[in-house]
């Protein structure tokens, strides 16, 4: 597995600096969070340096190479090719820059969609994508943020909904991936509730 500092290096040729300030923004609070549920802080700190490394290619790019390396592709992904770029990340992490861990790859997969039933350190980096320092546009971020260093799951559930919300306020395609995972954690934080 390459060195941080190198991955680093790597990405900010790559990315814009905007892009660039997020995923090293991704990457410190998705450590922060790691700290905080007892996950482990390498794991955390390079599925979130990772989480976008496909990001700055375009939707016909993120389809070549899904064909090209026999990456699944739904019907909705295939309208909506950005949302390709976790998946394609996850490949380009492991065949490029040398990362083997399935737990950090599978982090970089769902980022986006998220999916039920997500390990720690998928629901890091699927909250920390949405709560880094540098986001500024989400409602309720200040709660937000601190509801994801109490209740991780609430935080994923909420996060979901005001994606979701947010989608059908502009007219926007929704992913039926984000649909079953809001419900799988909307069900689940109600459980959690009355336990």
């Amino acid at each position: 597995m390459m060195e941080i500092q190198e991955i680093e290096e790597i990405l900010q040729q790559k990315q814009n600096p905007h892009r660039y300030r997020h995923t090293i923004g991704v990457r410190y609070t998705s450590i922060c969070l790691a700290m905080r549920y007892g996950e482990d802080l390498t794991k955390a700190s390079y599925a979130g340096l990772l989480h976008d490394c496909a990001k700055h290619m375009s939707g016909e790019k993120l389809l070549e190479k899904c064909r090209s390396h026999h990456l699944p592709v739904s019907d909705m992904e295939a309208k909506n090719p950005f949302l390709l770029h976790g998946r394609v990340g996850a490949w380009l992490a492991g065949h490029r820059y040398g990362v083997e861990d399935p737990e950090i790859l599978s982090a970089i997969e769902w980022h986006t969609t998220g999916k039920p039933d997500m390990t720690l350190l998928e629901k890091i980096v699927f909250t920390a994508d949405y709560i880094e320092p540098g986001r500024d546009q989400a409602p309720n971020l200040a709660w937000l943020r601190q509801l994801a260093f109490t209740d991780i799951d609430q935080a994923v559930c909420e996060i979901l909904k005001q994606t979701l919300d947010y989608l059908r306020d502009q007219g926007g395609e929704i992913d039926p991936a984000t649909e079953v995972t809001y419900s799988y954690y909307l069900q689940k934080c109600a459980e959690d509730a009355e336990s």
